[in-house]
């Protein structure tokens, strides 16, 4: 038997071939066998899909509660100066002398 393919995105292994794609029934995402690769390379997006970089003033979009502190992170408050992280999916930053990482999905630039 082969090589299970596992997903690129999520990892998991319940991947299965359409005839076309890949398909992982977790996720909904849809790959080729070679889109593993590339998939790693990938850059830090904000919620409408302008690129981030270090350094970037952005915007939270959504009132979001901080796990573990009873403070609260209101919409529209302006963070500058992010750091990327290794996942393209989070920030890191300070918001009132804390450090916290953040979601990009809840960041507009």
């Amino acid at each position: 038997m082969s090589e299970i393919t596992k997903c690129p995105k999520c990892g998991g292994e319940y991947v299965y071939f359409d005839g076309v794609l890949y398909v992982c029934p977790d996720c909904a995402y849809e790959f080729q066998e070679g889109d593993g690769e590339a998939e790693e390379n990938t850059v830090a997006k904000d919620s409408n899909g302008a690129e981030l970089f270090d350094g970037d003033a952005v915007t939270v979009i959504k009132d979001l509660k901080v796990k573990g502190s009873s403070m609260v992170i209101k919409r529209g408050t302006k963070v500058k100066s992010i750091r990327l992280t290794e996942n393209p999916e989070e920030v890191d930053c300070k918001i009132d002398g804390s450090s916290i990482v953040l979601k990009t999905c809840f960041l507009k630039k």
